[in-house]
């Protein structure tokens, strides 16, 4: 949904949505629910609220699809990029760092949320919290059984450490 930021009264306003969001970045698998409280201060927006979707990951241990239902708070800020625009040699500060900019006195919800759904998606995805991966051996999903490969020795790029180990002992 795009919002004009011009016609946004003193009052403000409350939205429930339900968007269809795309993205090419996430699997999103249903549609955004989100509840926002959009308020304005001269040219600067603030966006308070909640959002979640459920979303398909892979995880990175066993490497099986599995979806997981992501709930997002969003409490933002938001001015215009023109401000940004007129400075040469545009340089922000630590405070200016968690703002964001819109463009044509628009502000886009579907990229309000789609930003921060993906804030919140997990950098390692797991299908639960103990899953035991695959084999390195074999490549068997140890989950669903138990393979009869040795442990190896281990990362060839701690040998060093391990020969250090065994003559201090």
């Amino acid at each position: 949904m795009k919002i004009t930021v011009s016609e946004i009264n003193e009052d403000g306003l409350e939205l429930e949505l339900n968007e269809q969001v795309e993205s090419d970045a996430i699997n999103l698998l249903s549609p955004v629910h989100g509840v926002l409280r959009i308020g304005r201060i001269a040219a600067e927006v603030t966006v308070k609220g909640v959002a979640n979707c459920r979303v398909g990951l892979q995880c990175s241990r066993c490497l099986k699809n599995f979806d997981l239902e992501i709930n997002s708070r969003i409490d933002d800020v938001y001015r215009p990029i023109k401000e940004m625009e007129k400075e040469v040699h545009a340089e922000l500060k630590g405070d200016e760092l968690d703002i964001g900019f819109y463009r044509d006195d628009v502000l886009d919800t579907d990229e309000i949320f789609l930003e921060q759904l993906l804030l919140d998606v997990p950098m390692k995805p797991l299908c639960s919290k103990d899953c035991k991966g695959i084999c390195p051996e074999c490549g068997a999903d140890l989950n669903d059984m138990q393979c009869d490969c040795e442990p190896g020795d281990g990362d060839p790029r701690f040998a060093v450490l391990k020969k250090l180990k065994e003559r201090k002992e």
